[in-house]
């Protein structure tokens, strides 16, 4: 299958300074030297702690950003010398599904107009906007007398459904969903996941899902990619990454994560300890040094590569955990 995304040492830092005339600039370095990549069809899902990085790295896809280092092609686009049309292209082909629908739609529009609204930017006949606006409204199954209604009068699942149906209104090939279900109800939680597989099965859509939520991951993804302090610190299938964990942060996300299955409830979890640090002048070392039981003084001075550890899993740890099923 031809690869949507395609990241190659891709680096995002930002510098900071104490003040006006702080010389003395310092670097936070929220995305770090990863390399993943995203095959078209494939939904892989992006993991990890507030200040991993994650919603950085959707930025750059996003070109709400730009990279600081490294190389980003996205449908055969080189982000770092993408021309007018390039961008234009990629604008129509990516989509973005936002964690809280009701403060990314226009209180004063209606769901008809909020729908319009990208395909009419992108030049669209309004007529066809208009056709448009029904089909994929019928698409994430809601009735057409919604287009004329306003946010408020509508349920949050209800306006994650608008959300998805503006995102499809340009028929992407890409969508980013941040968060797509963490403000809405369990009951509504399975319904819009479920929603999600059957648009990206019907349109052979490639997902990248931001969440917190590894039981999100667990249902919705192809493949899993841990980031932990702005770098890729594991990747591959779900299978292998939740059934065998490679790296001791990964284990520690699932350890602490609600467990649905009753009969896994009995078993021994280690709980993560400390609080993640912070992304400014990262020094030598692994960065999950100082949370880490398995830790040698190996790690606190060499930052580990991620490398294959079989059967499409990679990981970057010195020391990678040896887990039964």
């Amino acid at each position: 299958m031809a690869k949507m995304v395609e990241l190659e040492k891709l680096e995002k830092h930002f510098k900071i300074s104490k003040g006006m005339f702080d010389t003395d600039h310092r670097v936070v370095r929220a995305v770090d030297q990863v390399s993943l990549s995203i095959e078209e069809g494939e939904i892989v899902g992006l993991v990890g702690e507030s200040g991993s990085g994650k919603t950085t790295l959707a930025r750059v896809l996003l070109s709400l950003t730009k990279m600081t280092g490294g190389k980003a092609m996205i449908d055969g686009v080189d982000l770092s010398r993408a021309t007018k049309k390039d961008m234009k292209k990629l604008h129509r082909e990516i989509a973005v599904v936002f964690q809280d629908p009701a403060s990314n739609l226009n209180p004063r529009q209606t769901v008809e107009s909020s729908i319009m609204r990208p395909m009419v930017i992108h030049g669209v006949p309004r007529a066809e906007a208009q056709n448009k606006a029904k089909e994929v409204l019928d698409m994430v199954k809601m009735d057409r007398r919604y287009l004329d209604s306003f946010p408020h009068q509508l349920s949050g699942g209800q306006l994650q459904r608008i959300a998805i149906a503006r995102a499809l209104a340009l028929s992407p090939k890409i969508m980013i969903l941040d968060e797509p279900t963490s403000a809405l109800d369990v009951s509504v939680q399975a319904q819009i996941l479920n929603l999600l597989l059957d648009l990206q099965e019907k349109m052979n859509l490639t997902y990248l899902v931001i969440t917190h939520d590894l039981n999100v991951i667990r249902y919705i993804s192809d493949k899993i990619a841990v980031m932990y302090l702005g770098k890729l610190v594991e990747f591959g299938p779900t299978e292998e990454v939740t059934g065998h964990p490679k790296h001791p942060y990964t284990k520690g996300l699932m350890d602490a994560a609600p467990i649905l299955d009753p009969r896994l409830r009995g078993r021994e979890k280690e709980l993560m300890k400390g609080d993640p640090g912070s992304l400014i002048n990262i020094g030598t070392g692994c960065r999950f040094f100082a949370r880490c039981k398995y830790a040698t003084s190996e790690c606190e001075k060499e930052d580990p590569e991620i490398l294959s550890a079989g059967n499409g899993h990679q990981v970057a740890c010195l020391h990678p955990l040896k887990i039964e099923p």
